[in-house]
């Protein structure tokens, strides 16, 4: 870490759906109170509380939204669909840019019904990018690219690696569209440090794709199924360290976002599974 860097703890940031149990007020007083800075936002619990209610909350309280999930779903086929799902991509924009956040996390959408068409939906995505891109430019969002685990191709996400997200990220400009590293749908792909740095680029932050990363744990059996099946850092496979060590050497200096979807941790105090995930991030990536 070169001098003058904030340390991993400086930039930890908590995604609300890690703390399910939370509402909106006690995550925000719940953050404060154990030194975490940034909060990762969902769209549905913030719609439900207001979001210029949510923006002054966590501003209030002294916090920053480090990113917004989600938009996306972009792969139908039918016009009245795809032109639905711009729309909404458009309402998620507008709200990203009111809770002061510059990133709004897309996931792609999966195969329409009945296709079998992965390069035929993925190019439908670069096409929805290209539709919105002048939007977010106005609004000072950058649209950030995950991929997910293959495990979610045919329905939720035709971008599978990191090397696809990138392959459509760099269609357009680098301020504009970036990519998302999440440790828990990436751990498995080989080539994975090698497309970090492909990501970071080599003009510094302005050239850099690294918009965001994520950091979960992948613990088998799947406790839950593909969808909320997320482990507690340290509890399974993924070298979190590793990870950390390639997009900081990539020149990422952005927030790292702690995304667990698991119901063992929503069934807990939520005090209790932040100060955990604050001991595990130091035991176990940096």
């Amino acid at each position: 870490m070169s001098h003058g860097t904030p340390s991993l703890l400086d930039r930890l940031s908590l995604n609300q759906e890690t703390v399910r149990q939370w509402s909106l007020p006690e995550l925000a007083d719940g953050c404060a109170r154990a030194g975490v800075r940034g909060v990762g936002l969902w769209r549905a619990p913030v719609q439900q509380y207001g979001v210029t209610a949510a923006a002054r909350l966590i501003r209030d309280a002294g916090l920053r939204v480090t990113s917004l999930c989600r938009g996306g779903f972009f792969t139908a086929l039918d016009p009245g669909e795809r032109a639905a799902a711009l729309d909404d991509n458009r309402a998620a924009l507008d709200e990203a840019a009111a809770l002061g956040t510059d990133t709004l996390v897309l996931v792609s959408g999966g195969l329409p019904p009945g296709s079998r068409d992965l390069p035929g939906a993925r190019e439908r995505v670069a096409d929805a990018l290209g539709e919105l891109v002048p939007y977010a430019a106005e609004r000072g969002v950058r649209l950030a690219l995950e991929p997910l685990h293959p495990m979610y191709a045919a329905d939720r996400c035709v971008v599978s690696t990191l090397a696809q997200a990138l392959d459509l990220a760099e269609r357009f400009p680098a301020d504009r569209v970036g990519v998302v590293v999440d440790t828990y749908h990436l751990w498995w792909d080989d080539t994975v440090g090698a497309q970090i740095g492909r990501a970071g680029g080599t003009g510094g932050a302005a050239g850099s794709r690294l918009a965001a990363f994520q950091l979960a744990d992948w613990v088998t059996p799947l406790p839950e199924g593909v969808l909320l099946g997320r482990g507690q850092l340290g509890d399974g496979s993924v070298d979190l360290r590793w990870f950390w060590e390639r997009v900081e050497t990539a020149g990422y200096r952005g927030p790292v976002e702690v995304e667990i979807f698991n119901p063992a941790l929503w069934a807990r105090d939520g005090a209790e599974v932040l100060a955990e995930i604050v001991q595990r991030v130091r035991t176990h990536v940096g």
